[in-house]
């Protein structure tokens, strides 16, 4: 589903703040499979996600999604491949267009546009349905300005705005780390229903490690822009907390706590 192959990135290359992102970085997913992404600050986390989106561009290697070779293709050109939920609530979502119109606009991600009705009767009917697996009562607000929901309300719309339309791949950048506790909860028991209800193929990077041990079937951690780590199925289900800094302490020979590995 997404390979991703002799990839290297390099930030102001030839200068005194020159930083290797990415090195050497090779990446399969199958499909269907949910990936969880770790690290510390600086590790390559969210670059790996804007190679694999197009927001930008490999120095060099190769990027296929579902067998296409999309390296050279724009995040624009991607957008019929790719849905993806940002750290910043305000971010995947227009908030001076209504939920309707936000709905409206995520359906017709990738394609070409043309002059049409905005949203019909029937369109509405379908955005209720969808709306009313967030158990939010968004169903019942279509008409009402994005920009008056709660931040928790607005990932959540985030989220079905990136699922419904059945990307190839759906990338999550730390999208529940701007909450609250009890809407990170929420954002992330939607993230695997929804993840599951649509047979996606998902890649999320996040700073809390139980939750990269609790979601998904695989997980890979990452420092200094390589994977150091990739652990799967059985091995990853008996995985803790405490075996993680131990990984990350063998490969570095140095002591680590979770907060520095989450810095």
């Amino acid at each position: 589903m997404l390979d991703l192959t002799g990839i290297n990135k390099t930030f102001f290359p030839g200068t005194v703040n020159e930083r290797k992102a990415l090195i050497d970085i090779d990446l399969h997913l199958d499909a269907r499979d949910f990936v969880t992404v770790i690290g510390s600050n600086g590790a390559g986390k969210s670059t790996l996600l804007n190679i694999v989106s197009g927001s930008i561009r490999a120095d060099s290697g190769r990027v296929e999604i579902d067998g296409k070779d999309v390296t050279r293709l724009t995040d624009f050109q991607r957008a019929a491949y790719v849905g993806r939920v940002f750290q910043n609530p305000s971010a995947g979502t227009a908030p001076h267009m209504t939920i309707e119109e936000n709905l409206a606009m995520a359906q017709k991600r990738g394609q070409k546009r043309r002059l049409r009705r905005g949203v019909t009767k029937a369109k509405r009917e379908e955005f209720r349905q969808e709306l009313a697996v967030l158990e939010q009562g968004l169903e019942d607000r279509l008409t009402d300005w994005v920009g008056l929901l709660s931040g928790g309300q607005r990932q959540s719309l985030s989220l079905l705005m990136a699922t419904f339309t059945h990307p190839k791949i759906v990338l999550l950048d730390e999208h529940t780390a701007a909450l609250d506790p009890q809407r990170a909860a929420l954002v992330t028991k939607l993230t695997a229903e929804l993840v599951e209800s649509n047979h996606l193929t998902a890649l999320m990077v996040t700073h809390n490690m139980e939750q990269a041990l609790q979601m998904g079937n695989r997980l890979i951690m990452m420092h200094q822009g390589r994977i150091i780590l990739d652990v799967a199925g059985a091995d990853k289900e008996a995985m803790t907390v405490r075996d993680l800094l131990a990984e990350f302490e063998k490969q570095h020979g140095a002591e680590l706590s979770d907060r520095t590995l989450l810095a």
